[in-house]
């Protein structure tokens, strides 16, 4: 038996560069991103509905607590997420990442589209909850491997120039499916009126989910494995046939300690950036209507138009990622944050509608810049044996700690009655962001690691070629130049002490 160990010395061709199909590469965008709105749809749903979920199923507690109950029961499922992330993960890792996030979709749709079906505490009691819990649950668990797996799957498609600008469609998508997702809340709200949308309207969104699983499912199902994932089941296949041991298969215990740095560059970058997204746009709207007194519709409107400007801002902050890294966005999103939180809440608070919206747009851009980049980051920080098992880990951990950020908010306000807590609470994350982007490698225009280089085309396949042959060469001259500097330290030493030559 042997162990197989990767030539690093073995010089890079052209045929060593791999080309990405364009119309390959805009299938496995569509099909990720269109399973990350789905998830991203039930939050926006479920979020500007939780004034509305706490009476239905929660009616026998007080005001103020069936909106902190309806949050809980959002944040209770990403106690399973954790452990969907370390299924999904390791299927994904074994089997492929286009036959797991099939899977995951199917999952993820019945469970929302469940949701839309339970009948109201008044009706079953105390069932009523637990079978809203049961639904949320099963989706955390799907989820637990959605936003990896998809991330991963446009990473391993896309050009290595061209990652940062790709990889921003995946939370493009998010964006889109919030947006979705609230637009049809104050859709249905005014067709129905408030009474009818109370008492059954609520239930339609969440219809919705189905049709959009089914078509997500479609377009999954089509696409092919990644060139990454082929390449790696590849030389598996080869091994076993020429009976050599692969040594990449690693336990999770390993993954921690021996990509320890890796582990926590992926807690750190998801703490910031999921913090902010639940902080804006989960919890906010539930705190313009119940602790500010806002109009509800008025305050989804704002909402909504915010997010339709972060539409354009998010594919324009993964292009310029390529151009000059994602490091900058990391660290300015943070610094953002730690300065400008608690003025944005100032804003918020007034009471003045322009105001109210620059508040949210500030908070909005901030958020835009981590979202940006965090989907070209996080794969190009594992490598592709061990990627998807992971990441999967590493994200649904700190998912862990940001999911219970809408009902931590809730909690802190309602008990302090301060309505900077959010403010703060943002701050405290924007230092966690901050240290990890300072910490953290640059990954633009490099390989994925364990994956040779990708390029568009030929053309830039050759000077992604001329480019390597450049590097080696001004390596050797470095080299030589460290040498001559040597040998002339080495002659005045002689010419000073004779006796040691």
């Amino acid at each position: 038996m042997k162990t197989i160990r990767q030539s690093r010395n073995k010089p890079l061709n052209i045929n060593d560069i791999t080309i990405i199909d364009d119309s390959k590469l805009k299938k496995a965008i569509t099909a990720a991103a269109l399973g990350n709105a789905m998830e991203w749809f039930d939050f926006g749903v479920y979020g500007f509905l939780a004034y509305i979920l706490g009476q239905v199923f929660f009616s026998e507690a007080a005001p103020s607590v069936q909106m902190v109950a309806a949050l809980a029961t959002f944040s209770v499922p990403f106690l399973i997420r954790p452990l969907g992330g370390v299924v999904f993960g390791i299927l994904g890792d074994k089997f492929g990442r286009q036959k797991v996030l099939s899977i995951t979709i199917i999952i993820m749709s019945l469970s929302t589209f469940c949701i839309g079906l339970i009948p109201s505490y008044a009706s079953i009691g105390i069932i009523a909850p637990i079978l809203l819990l049961l639904a949320k649950l099963a989706q955390g668990f799907s989820i637990g491997g959605e936003y990896s797996g998809a991330a991963i799957f446009v990473a391993e498609y896309s050009p290595d120039r061209k990652r940062g600008f790709m990889g921003s469609w995946l939370d493009f998508g998010s964006i889109a499916g919030f947006l979705i997702g609230a637009g049809l809340v104050v859709l249905l709200s005014t067709l129905l009126g408030e009474q009818a949308f109370h008492a059954w309207g609520w239930r339609i969104p969440f219809f919705f989910a189905l049709p959009l699983g089914l078509i997500g499912l479609y377009l999954r199902h089509a696409l092919e494995e990644t060139p990454a994932f082929q390449q790696q089941s590849d030389l598996k296949d080869k091994n076993e046939s020429e009976n050599i041991t692969n040594s990449s298969t690693i336990t999770i215990k390993q993954i921690i300690t021996q990509y320890w740095r890796s582990f926590l560059v992926c807690v750190g970058l998801v703490i910031v950036t999921n913090v902010t997204y639940y902080m804006l746009l989960t919890y906010l709207p539930s705190y313009l209507s119940h602790n500010l007194n806002y109009n509800p519709d008025h305050g989804v409107l704002i909402i909504i138009a915010i997010m339709i400007g972060m539409l354009f801002v998010q594919p324009m902050i993964g292009l310029i990622s390529d151009k000059i890294g994602r490091k900058p966005f990391i660290i300015g999103g943070s610094i953002g944050l730690l300065m400008l939180s608690y003025p944005a809440f100032v804003m918020i608070n007034s009471d003045i509608i322009a105001f109210i919206f620059l508040g949210l747009l500030i908070l909005a851009v901030l958020l835009n810049c981590l979202t940006g980049v965090m989907a070209s980051i996080l794969p190009a920080i594992f490598p592709v044996s061990i990627r998807y098992s992971a990441l999967a880990i590493a994200f649904n951990i700190s998912v862990l700690i940001a999911g219970a950020t809408p009902t931590v908010a809730a909690w802190l306000v309602e008990t302090s009655n301060d309505l900077y807590m959010p403010a703060y609470y943002l701050m405290v994350v924007a230092l966690i962001g901050l240290v990890t982007g300072l910490k953290m490698n640059e990954t633009a225009n490099k390989p994925l690691q364990g994956a040779t280089p990708a390029a568009s085309d030929r053309t830039e396949a050759k000077e992604i070629l001329s480019e390597h042959f450049d590097s080696i060469e001004q390596k050797v001259e470095d080299i030589e130049q460290q040498i001559e500097t040597l040998q002339e330290q080495r002659q005045e030493l002689v010419d000073q002490h004779p006796k040691l030559d």
